[in-house]
C-alpha cells in the first residue's frame, strides 16, 4: 500500500496490524488474532475519519495516487471485444491517449481515455498521461467514427494536462485541442464523461465537452494545478494548498457550480483501496447517462451539448 502523506496515522496503525499477523505466523504458536482485528477496527475508525473532511489540496492527492484505477484498468473490466485504434493518420501514435471499438453492456460504442501507465516504463511510455497533438487528433478521428456510424462516445479522462513541450508547440497543440473540443460540440451521438482521476485544463476538455460529466468523488478537474497556479499568483509553488483551495476543483464545487452533472461515489479511503468496486461504480453511472440521451435525435444532441456549455457561470446572474 502506498501512503499519501496525509495518511501517515493510518499507515502507523495498519503496519503495526501486519507486524502482530507476521509474528503470529513465525511465533510458534503465538495467537495475536484478537489484537490485531482490535488495530484492524482502530484503522478502519481512522480511515473514516481522515476521508470525512478531506480538504481540497488531499483530495488533489487522492486524484494523483497511484493505485488508483487507470484507463486501461476501466476499459478492461467495463469493455468487451475492445478493439484499439491507433495513429492520427498524419503524424503518430500517441501513447498518453488510448481508444478504439468496443461493447458496453452488449452495446457498440467508442471508448477514448487518457492513459498515465502503472509503472516506471508504462508511465514513460504514457507520458505520464499527458497528451500531444497527435493524441487529441487521434481522438478527432475516433469521434468522426463514431459520428458515421451512429456510435455513443464514452470517454475516461485522467491527465495532468496536454504535455507542455517544445515539439508538440511546434506540432500545434493549442489547435489540436481546440479542434478536439469543437469536436466533442459538433457530433450527433451521446457523448458522456467521466473524470476518473485528474482533469486538467484545456487538455481535460479537449475529451470532456459532453453531453453529461461526471466525477469520481476524490477526483480533481481544473483549469491548472494547483502547484502552477501557486507559482503564477504567489511566485511559490509551496502554496498550492491556498490555491487548490481557491480553485474549487472538487466534485463537489464543481456539482454545485453546475460544471459536472454527477458525482460517482469511492469506496472509503478512494478507488485505491478497492478498485473492482470504483470501477463498477463508474460502469453505472456510464450506463445510467447513456440511458438518459438514448433515442434523442443528433439535431437535439448538439443542441443540448452546446447550450449546457453556453449556460456554465451564467446562472443566478439576472438576479
Amino acid at each position: 500500500m502506498n501512503y499519501l502523506e496525509f495518511e501517515k496515522p493510518l499507515a502507523e496503525i495498519e503496519g503495526k496490524a501486519e507486524e502482530l499477523r507476521a509474528m503470529a505466523k513465525t511465533g510458534g504458536g503465538m495467537d495475536l488474532t484478537k489484537e490485531a482485528e482490535a488495530l484492524d477496527r482502530k484503522a478502519e475508525t481512522a480511515l473514516r475519519e481522515l476521508y470525512k473532511g478531506l480538504t481540497a489540496w488531499q483530495k488533489c492527492q487522492v486524484a494523483r495516487h497511484p493505485d488508483r484505477p487507470h484507463c486501461k484498468d476501466y476499459v478492461e473490466a467495463l469493455f468487451t471485444e475492445y478493439t484499439a485504434l491507433a495513429g492520427d493518420r498524419a503524424f503518430a501514435d500517441d501513447h498518453a491517449v488510448m481508444g478504439g471499438i468496443a461493447r458496453f453492456n452488449d452495446q457498440p460504442v467508442v471508448v477514448i481515455g487518457h492513459e498515465k501507465g502503472n509503472d516506471t516504463k508504462t508511465r514513460i511510455e504514457r507520458n505520464f498521461g499527458m497528451a500531444r497533438p497527435e493524441g487529441y487528433r487521434k481522438a478527432i478521428r475516433l469521434m468522426d467514427l463514431a459520428d458515421r456510424f451512429r456510435l455513443p462516445v464514452i470517454t475516461l479522462v485522467d491527465t495532468p494536462g496536454a504535455y507542455p513541450g517544445k515539439g508538440a508547440e511546434e506540432r500545434g497543440q493549442a489547435e489540436a485541442i481546440a479542434r478536439s473540443t469543437e469536436k466533442c460540440l459538433a457530433i450527433g451521438v451521446p457523448l458522456v464523461s467521466v473524470v476518473i482521476g485528474e482533469g486538467g485544463s484545456g487538455g481535460a476538455v479537449g475529451l470532456a465537452t459532453a453531453n453529461r460529466v461526471a466525477m469520481l468523488e476524490f477526483s480533481v478537474y481544473s483549469v491548472i494545478s494547483p502547484e502552477g497556479c501557486a507559482s503564477i499568483l504567489w511566485k511559490d509553488a509551496e502554496k498550492m494548498r491556498e490555491a487548490a483551495e481557491a480553485l474549487r476543483l472538487t466534485a463537489q464545487d464543481l456539482q454545485k457550480l453546475g460544471i459536472i452533472d454527477r458525482i460517482i461515489k469511492e469506496p472509503m479511503g478512494g478507488a485505491q483501496r478497492a478498485p473492482k468496486e470504483a470501477i463498477d461504480a463508474v460502469g453505472k453511472a456510464i450506463e445510467a447517462m447513456l440511458k438518459e440521451l438514448s433515442g434523442k435525435k443528433p439535431e437535439a444532441l448538439i443542441r443540448d451539448r452546446r447550450q449546457k456549455f453556453l449556460e456554465m457561470g451564467t446562472k443566478g446572474l439576472a438576479a
